[in-house]
């Protein structure tokens, strides 16, 4: 179904219910190196893949037959590894934590299609969701539907990301060629941020994207606007593989613009509205935090763009029914509780550059002003 693109119409929905589990996942790996060849199945996976389960853990996926070798099971775990060898793990079906499941349409074209991400659900695949996520929605919509997307096999994939717990505008692209355009929007105003001469500084004010988010933050901000420079960067954290994004001196250039809308002393909190020229992974929940606001109900950062509480030494070799690891007991970036939206979108459209669109998220009510829900009332 294409939804109608009229800012006059009613916004329509689509989704599709989750199935109770997952289908479980291949993960293949081929046997290509001197180094690799002549070790054993065991320690090419608790060494290769490390970051998905501990040595018990892999173990345990070896009894249960969940690895193959050239096409046959092998419970063997000190089988000999030879070059030219196919391995395949099989990641058995697992039920995918609670998430939702409808999504908003609030812009479509033959180009793209803009999102309205609800909080709690996960845009691309991983960790624990593999299944349950932005893009899966989208694939299911395009095989269910009899536009020329499905017959080719094609559908729309987001271009950006949210945050699992963040809601609001997510856009896709439904052709190769608005794809390549949206990606460059978002490239090219992350990578002006860190240049300072005057062709940038002209180049940033006809940026050709523009996002504002509300958030609402602890405390009392006591200036009505606050640009904030910090740049990002990443520390080891566990239950994270790649490393936690945080503020740090050594981390790559960021910008966030933060005008106050309405500040409420008696609850101790601050409504903001957040213009952001760079797209860093998790930047306003640390951008804010790390002046000393963090957003209301974040259960990871906290002031000065760290996490709460952090224990890089420690290692847990523990592991789950599975075999992987199990869940962190600290706080992870995937986690929810705090109130972040994508607001509003302006950008040129990637194959009519002379058309401009805003699209705009409703409000969920906890981040609108006193006057905006008096109006809507």
């Amino acid at each position: 179904m294409l939804c109608s693109n009229n800012s006059t119409s009613p916004l329509c929905s689509f989704g599709s219910p989750w199935p109770d589990l997952n289908d479980g996942l291949f993960y293949n790996d081929a046997v290509s190196t001197s180094s690799d060849s002549g070790l054993t199945l065991i320690h090419f996976y608790s060494s290769k893949h490390k970051n998905s389960a501990p040595l018990q853990g892999w173990l345990q996926r070896i009894h249960n037959g969940q690895i193959t070798i050239d096409g046959e099971v092998v419970k063997e775990p000190k089988a000999i590894l030879r070059d030219g060898m196919e391995l395949v793990y099989h990641r058995l079906p697992w039920r995918e934590p609670d998430a939702p499941y409808l999504l908003q349409v609030l812009y479509e074209d033959d180009d793209m299609i803009a999102l309205n991400k609800p909080p709690g659900l996960q845009v691309l695949p991983g960790g624990l969701f593999q299944q349950r996520t932005v893009l899966m929605q989208l694939q299911w919509r395009a095989s269910k539907g009899s536009s020329s997307l499905a017959i080719q096999g094609s559908h729309p994939v987001p271009v950006h990301r949210l945050g699992r717990g963040t809601s609001g505008i997510l856009l896709c692209a439904k052709t190769k060629v608005a794809k390549t355009s949206l990606a460059a929007y978002f490239a090219d105003g992350t990578s002006l941020i860190g240049d300072s001469s005057n062709a940038n500084m002209e180049q940033s004010k006809t940026r050709k994207i523009s996002k504002i988010y509300r958030a609402l933050v602890n405390g009392i901000l006591n200036q009505d606007k606050i640009i904030i420079k910090q740049p990002i960067g990443t520390m080891r954290y566990p239950g994270v593989a790649k490393g936690l994004y945080v503020a740090s001196p050594s981390g790559k250039p960021a910008l966030s613009k933060v005008e106050v809308l309405e500040r409420d002393s008696q609850l101790n909190q601050t409504l903001v509205q957040v213009e952001i020229e760079s797209g860093r992974p998790h930047q306003i929940r640390i951008h804010l935090s790390f002046i000393g606001h963090p957003l209301l109900g974040d259960p990871l950062y906290d002031v000065g763009g760290q996490p709460m509480c952090f224990d890089s030494e420690h290692e847990d070799e523990s592991f789950a029914e599975d075999g992987g690891y199990e869940r962190p007991a600290k706080p992870v970036p995937g986690d929810c509780g705090y109130y972040l939206h994508a607001h509003q979108l302006v950008l040129s459209h990637p194959t009519k550059n002379e058309q401009v669109i805003k699209i705009t998220a409703p409000l969920p009510s906890i981040l609108r002003t006193q006057a905006e829900t008096e109006e809507l009332m």
